[in-house]
């Protein structure tokens, strides 16, 4: 196995799904005080999502609250309630290229922009011959972190 050439720096985000995304805000938002951010509606990706945030600047972590456009369709976003966790890297090209000379699966998409303007791309909950490693049953989110999250991180390693 050749070296890593990517880091993973910190969790990006996690994704909760449920039917009714307002349900999700009464605990998260109202509750728990998180801040909505943003919105995003893909009918591509069968999902309604507010985004929430916890903390600030390069260490602030998005919480989707998601629910689906229609629930008759996939991907089915809310029949895993943690339905994905998105990990920051540093290069996020040079990581697709190596996992995938490793054996890991990546689900259908490849890199592209996500819901909150990052390029992303994730890594299958199941594996198959072709690419024996994947997310076993859990959906991998890989975000390519902005500059200056690669920075803060950087700097956090060092104290």
């Amino acid at each position: 196995m050749s070296a890593r050439p990517f880091q993973v720096l910190g969790i990006q985000q996690i994704a909760i799904g449920a039917p009714d995304k307002q349900r999700l805000k009464t605990l998260w938002v109202d509750m728990l005080g998180l801040e909505v951010t943003g919105t995003f509606q893909s009918e591509r990706e069968n999902v309604d999502e507010d985004i929430c945030a916890i903390g600030s600047g390069p260490f602030k972590v998005e919480v989707d609250l998601m629910q689906p456009i229609d629930p008759e369709k996939k991907p089915a976003v809310h029949t895993t309630p943690l339905n994905h966790v998105g990990l920051w890297i540093d290069d996020l090209p040079a990581a697709v290229q190596w996992l995938s000379a490793q054996g890991v699966r990546f689900a259908p998409g490849g890199i592209r922009k996500g819901a909150a303007g990052f390029d992303i791309c994730f890594l299958h909950p199941k594996s198959n011959d072709e690419f024996p490693v994947s997310g076993e049953g859990v959906l991998i989110e890989l975000v390519q972190a902005p500059p200056e999250v690669v920075s803060a991180f950087a700097r956090m390693a060092l104290l």
